[in-house]
Parts: C-alpha cells; structure tokens; sequence
C-alpha cells in the first residue's frame, strides 16, 4: 500500500513538472463547457520515461515494462485531482476516467528497439517500443469505440444505473473486445445491454510499416536472401493522419495480438510518431577534395570532370556528357527531405537505348533512394480491402509514392501502353497521386477522392528513332526536328529536362563501348582509364551525400540572368504557340538547374555561371520539343569538346563564356519590353 502510495506521489509530481496537470485542467475545462455528461473521459499524457526515471525509478520501470498497471495508477491520479478540485461535477467512478499514455522516447538500448527485418515476432514482452520504418500502405480514417457504458438487465440490481460497468479500448483489443452482447453483471450475473447512447467514438487509421531496406528489392540492388514482412500500426484519435505513404518514421508504440478467430495478428499500438530521415556521413573523398582545389581557377571545371568522369565502370569517360550531367544534378537536386518540394525529371532521347538504360540504372544506385519501376507494376497506387476487420478501403504505394524524397526509374517508354502514358503525364503535370475510393465497394456513405503529393524525380528514356524504321543516327540533326519515337509530345513536355544523346563520329558510342567492354574482360593490370578518372563509386556516393545537404541562395546575377532569360524567351515566342512552353514552369526548372550545379560545384551561392549552364540545359530542352529561338546553340553547348587534357578543359571554359555573352546579349536585346502574362 505503501509502495502505491508513493507511486501515485510520483505521478503528481511528474505531471505538475510536465505540465500534465494544467493540460487535464484544460481537458476538463472543454468537457465542463460542453455541459454533457459523457460516460467516458479521456485523456492523454505525454511522457518522457528519461524524465519519469530521474524522479522516480520505480515509476519509471513500470511505465516501461508494465504499461497496464502504469495507466492504472495514472487513471486513479486523474480521477483523485478531478474530485478533489471539482474539475468535473457530473462524474461518478474512477471507471469513467480513460487514460492514454503516450512515451515520446525510449532508452537507447537494444531492448527497447523492434528491428522490422527480424524474426520471430510475437514473442517478445507487450511493452513499450521503438521501430523505424517506411510507409507502404494506409487506410483511410474510420471510427472505433473509446469507450461504452453497459447496465444490468435486472432492474432491482444496483448496477442497472449508473456507471459501475465502463469498457475502454485497450492496446490490441478489437471493436468486439470493447462492444459485444455476451458480458455479465458482476454482482448478480445477469446479462448487461449497452447505453447505446453513452457510445463514445474516436478516429482509427491502420498503417502498414516496413523496413527501408525492403525497397531495395524494387530498386537496382543484388537480390539478398533477406524476408521483409510489414507490420500492421493503429494509429489513434489525435495520431490520425499524422504519416505518409512513401515516407520514413520512428514509432513508438505497443505490440499486441489482436484476436480475429481463427486468427491471431501481431500488430502495434502507435503512441507517438516522429519522421525520421536517414542519415550518413557527408564527407567528401580526398580525390574529390584534392580535384575540387585544383579546379579552382574555373567555376565550371570542377562539374565538368565530375560528370566527364562519372559511371566509368558502365561506359567509358567522356561518353554522353550532358545527359550524366543531368543525372547528376537530379541526384543533387533531390533532397533526402522528402518535404521538398524540389524535383528534376529527365528525360533521355537516344538509339542506344540499352547503353542508356545502363547507365540509368548505375546511377539509380546513388539516389538518396532508387526504385526502378517495372513495366508491370503499379506506378502510382492500388486499392485492397483492409484485412483488420474494418472493411474500408486499403491505399497501398506505388513506385512513384514509394520513391519519396529519391528518384523513380520509369525505363523506356516506348514499352508503355497509351493508357499508362496518358497516366504518367498527368502525374508528372499535377504532381499529385489521385485516388477514387467507390462508397459501394468499401461500404462507405459516399465517394472519396483522395490525393497525395508526387516528391521524387523521374527517369526515363525513349527511342528518338521512328517506331517504324530506325534510322541511323547523324551528326547533322537539325534543331527542333528530333524524331520522339512513340513518345507523345505532350508527354515529353511533361518532363523538366529533356537530353538527347548523341555523340560525334569521332567518339561513336559503339566502338568507345566495345572498346571498354573488351578492356573490362581483360586480366586487371594498368588502369583502364588515366589516374584523373579513377573516382570510385563511393567517392561519388560520398560527393552527392554532401552536395544534397549543402543550402544555397541564388545570387542577384544569378538570378537576373534568370528572370531575364525568361522575360526575353516569352517575347521572342510570343507570335507562335511556343509562348506557352515557357512559362513559370520554365522558372522553376532553370533555378532547379541552377541550384544543382552550384551544389554540384560544392558551392553555397549560386552564381551566374550557374544560371548560364541552366539557360544552355533548358534552352536545348526546349529547342527538341519545338525549335529554335533567336538564341540558337548547339545540343551539345554545355560539352562542346571531349574533355582530355587541361587544354581541353580551357577551350570549353572558352566556349561557355562565349554562350555567357551571346545570352546576356539575347536578354539585353528582347528583355527590355514588359511582356503581357
């Protein structure tokens, strides 16, 4: 007794250090003014166990490890206080008072934690603890019962009044645990019926968790001999809607075994949610650190040999420049964060489809997070019926959810249906992810629309010859007249940054191919590529992990580089149906692209050298989807020579100032007039 005595003293303690007390003076002040009497109250706390065992260890453990004897003691505490200061005038029992603790954290130890890639489950003890993981698939909010008030059927017993029988929801208890017609009075055994009208209802959303590494399955890793299995969290009442499909979160929460005869399902009962966001070291390679120094007579140089240099264990160095740079500055540009709104899409034009592909699939591999899309898979959401006993309507993910704060690998898109298409390009136009939930099928009242923003980059690449007759290719292409291949035009729009690969006939990619295939099969001896190339996979990884955690801000010739650009481009277009093409989406690309190569240039300040490789990225985009402007350059303007030598590396420094003057030139001339909106 004594032992109780002293655990209830804690708990006042605690709450009145908290501020648990004047968060219950607040709650019953909002049930005093409803003027209502309700047949259950509830209330939920908020605990730090760090805090709770510094005051008292005793309290601490129990919250810990028996967290039904915890809620006891707390209920009986609420009750004591809402007595004692009158806080409520019509409650009647302690029964009445439905406590919900809600631990924020956990002791760091491996007790405490639930690793999602381990079995058995199941077995462990029904306690308080922390798991992470990724959001697969949700339900949508529905009710369940908080708590319900039952009387005796014998008029003459005492408990035919008042609230001697109150059932709450209890961690793993179904709707029937709660709610059922078989219950007896424990003072004369006659059956009880429920006060239909003292129900109390709250909000119910189930949400399926699995570990990150199980994505690794749908992205480009090497199949591992590994089982994933989600876990099924109930998140309740306050915690609904609190996640994401597609995003990383740290639970904390209850296991429990939720009985639908025949079955027993392990789930968990949510008690506080947290995003979580992976994180790694972001330290630059000596290499890099070491190119980046020497590089830095040039603003553009060091990008340069990144991309020159990038994916060589694929294709060799210097094969397809623009379009590893595009890459690059996606991977860049897509932020771990998957709350950014920021996204480079590319789309890549070739006849070399396969060597294309190859190289995609390579750098899917240093996304933050890669999913590659296969043909046959759902490339935005699915719809199943919940197995949990509600019946309503399961969201689950699709590539494009599931890719949340990475990039989506779509292939090629001359393997799409028209269907999957007209798809793809509203979602890449919207940005959004649209749900139609029928009320008829999912036993709801009426129709749902449901929709979830799209956070990732996409990846694709289409065979630029006609589907009927594939032509070679020439180095004499013709701006604005690049075959799209079965890709409609609309489509191709759709995507930011368009790049078509082609290379001169002095560097044809076949005979550079076959020429670094046959030195990959030969024994190892001397490097296959000089010692200026040899950047390793991790140096990249490394590279692009600190670049997407570096914070830039646009520099004023930055941005008037930009803003005037764009200004010139609208009037230059404004007598032909190309106006609409460069419009505030244009904007945000080219401070996208900005923004990724100063990031890229490992600089925190975008410079105008920045903004002059976005205006030659996005002006070539533009000029393959409908013809050139006044401002004509070649596809190939931002690599306009093969990157040997040091001298090589100078004659396009040479070369992009000379583009740097032709486009403040082009903005001088044609920027000057307002231009209608």
């Amino acid at each position: 007794m004594d032992g109780l005595l002293s655990l209830k003293e804690a708990i006042i303690l605690y709450l009145d250090r908290s501020g648990g007390l004047s968060k219950l003076i607040e709650d019953c002040k909002f049930f005093k003014d409803a003027q209502q009497m309700e047949a259950v109250y509830r209330f939920s706390f908020e605990v730090n166990p760090s805090d709770v065992l510094e005051l008292d260890a005793t309290l601490g453990d129990c919250i810990l490890h028996d967290p039904v004897k915890a809620v006891a003691l707390f209920q009986s505490v609420c009750y004591l206080s809402i007595k004692t200061l009158s806080l409520i005038d019509h409650i009647e029992t302690e029964s009445q008072v439905n406590v919900v603790l809600k631990p924020t954290h956990l002791p760091p130890f491996p007790n405490y934690c639930l690793d999602l890639a381990e079995f058995p489950r199941g077995y462990g003890p029904m306690r308080p603890l922390a798991l992470e993981g990724l959001v697969i698939a949700m339900t949508r909010v529905t009710k369940y019962t908080q708590g319900a008030r039952f009387l005796c059927s014998e008029e003459k017993c005492p408990c035919s009044r008042g609230f001697h029988h109150i059932r709450v929801h209890a961690p793993g208890a179904t709707e029937s645990a709660t709610v059922r017609s078989d219950f007896t009075c424990f003072i004369c055994s006659s059956p009880l019926k429920e006060d239909v009208k003292s129900r109390v209802l709250g909000d119910k959303q189930l949400v399926e968790l699995i570990h990150v590494r199980a994505v690794d399955v749908l992205g480009v890793h090497d199949a591992a001999s590994l089982r994933y299995q989600s876990v099924t969290l109930f998140l309740r009442d306050e915690l609904c809607n609190s996640m994401r499909i597609g995003h990383l979160y740290r639970v904390v929460g209850i296991p429990a075994h939720v009985h639908q005869w025949p079955n027993v399902t392990w789930s968990v009962e949510a008690c506080s949610v947290q995003p979580w966001t992976q994180k790694s070291p972001c330290l630059v390679s000596n290499n890099f650190q070491n190119l980046h120094t020497a590089m830095a007579c040039s603003p553009w140089r060091f990008a340069a040999i990144v991309a020159n240099s990038f994916a060589s264990p694929v294709i060799p160095p210097g094969l397809y420049n623009t379009l590893k740079l595009g890459l690059l500055l996606s991977l860049v540009q897509t932020e771990d964060n998957p709350d950014s709104p920021n996204h480079l899409d590319v789309l890549a034009l070739t006849s070399d489809a396969l060597i294309i592909d190859r190289l995609m699939r390579y750098s899917l591999l240093l996304a933050s997070r890669g999913i590659h899309h296969p043909l046959t898979g759902e490339l935005l959401a699915s719809l199943s019926r919940d197995e949990h006993g509600a019946g309503t309507a399961n969201i689950h993910a699709g590539s494009a959810l599931l890719a949340s704060g990475g990039v989506c690998l779509l292939g090629d898109l001359t393997c799409y249906k028209k269907d999957k298409m007209d798809m793809l390009q509203s979602a890449l136009e919207s940005r959004t992810v649209s749900v139609f939930i029928p009320a008829k099928k999912y036993g709801d009242d009426m129709d749902q629309q449901l929709s979830f923003p799209i956070q990732c980059s996409f990846w694709a690449l289409a065979d630029a010859a006609s589907p009927s007759k594939r032509t070679a290719r020439c180095d004499n292409v013709v701006l604005g007249s690049v075959e799209m291949g079965s890709v409609p035009l609309q489509l191709a729009e759709s995507f930011g940054l368009v790049v078509q690969c082609r290379e001169t006939s002095s560097n044809h990619p076949l005979l550079s191919m076959t020429e670094h295939t046959l030195r990959h099969a030969m024994p190892p001896g001397e490097p296959l590529y000089p010692a200026s190339m040899q950047f390793t996979t991790q140096d990249y990884k490394e590279l692009l992990a600190h670049a997407r955690e570096l914070k830039v801000d646009m520099g004023p010739e930055a941005e008037r580089v930009i803003h005037s650009y764009y200004m010139a481009s609208r009037r230059v277009r404004s007598g032909s149906t190309q106006r609409s093409t460069v419009s505030v989406t244009s904007v945000k690309l080219l401070i996208a692209l900005a923004q990724a190569h100063a990031k890229l240039s490992l600089r925190t300040q975008v410079m105008e050298e920045d903004a002059v490789v976005a205006v030659l990225l996005c002006e070539s985009s533009v000029t393959l989807k409908h013809g050139a402007s006044v401002l004509v350059f070649p596809l190939d303007a931002v690599f306009p020579c093969a990157l040997h030598d040091l001298d090589s590396l100078h004659q396009r420094d040479l070369m992009l100032e000379e583009s740097r003057k032709q486009i403040l030139h082009f903005v001088q001339t044609y920027a000057t007039c307002t231009v209608e909106e």
